[in-house]
């Protein structure tokens, strides 16, 4: 007979879940009891749980930056972005968004980590782009600031995975190499990190038609605001 017990701890995640208790709790809690249900040792699902959080450190990273960042957009770092981009003359939405995007795939390219959509563009690169479209046009339509915040995250969607690969340590090329080598056919990184730049470079260029065509449709919104002005003052 099939022993189900060990499921409790499927049980318990769903229960917890279902009344908002502590979500790390429970998950912790639903670990040691399905541990100890199958007879493991405590010390064992201690060392278990141990070593899990050792190989996921980087989601406690992630976990840490989501308060520091609502501490930041508490004392006005969304207000000192806006500011910053309304001071330049010449700043546009596709003009930030390139230069992000361009940033994002050469530090991708050099193997650095640099960006991504809690620590860059919530709280700095999608208020920057709206505060240069709002010195373009005026005040904003809804429409138009979500679809300017939209553009800003597949700005890093666009940076981060059409470039990962151009770094020549980047996991994603380790594998592939594995795998071609499993099948006998020998490849060198060094050659293959080369194969990802027409990628990356047509992900600018695709990312960059996108730019310019919002740059034309707040162009338009302008010059029929214009056109609606002087008509109310002709009237």
């Amino acid at each position: 007979m099939v022993d189900l017990w060990p499921l409790i701890g499927v049980v318990i995640i769903t229960a917890g879940l279902a009344f908002k208790l502590n979500t790390l709790l429970v998950i912790l809690t639903a670990g040691v009891v399905t541990g100890l249900v199958a007879h493991i040792p405590l010390f064992e699902i201690l060392s278990i749980l141990g070593e899990s959080f050792t190989k996921n450190r980087y989601m406690s990273l992630f976990i840490l930056i989501l308060p520091m960042i609502g501490i930041l957009e508490r004392y006005g770092l969304r207000q000192r972005a806006e500011t910053l981009i309304g001071s330049m003359k010449s700043a546009s939405v596709s003009r930030v968004l390139l230069t992000y995007l361009a940033l994002r795939k050469l530090t991708n390219g050099m193997g650095l980590h640099l960006g991504g959509h809690p620590s860059m563009i919530r709280p700095l690169i999608a208020p920057m782009a709206e505060a240069a479209a709002e010195k373009q046009v005026g005040q904003l339509t809804d429409n138009q600031s979500q679809r300017i915040r939209c553009l800003s995250a597949v700005s890093e969607n666009f940076g981060n995975f059409f470039s990962q690969l151009l770094f020549i340590g980047a996991g994603g090329l380790l594998l592939i190499k594995g795998v071609m080598e499993d099948n006998g056919i020998e490849v060198e990184l060094d050659q293959m990190y080369l194969w990802a730049l027409p990628t990356a470079i047509a992900s600018f260029a695709v990312f960059a038609v996108c730019c310019k065509l919002e740059d034309m449709r707040l162009a338009r919104h302008l010059s029929t605001k214009s056109v609606l002005l002087k008509e109310q003052d002709n009237a």
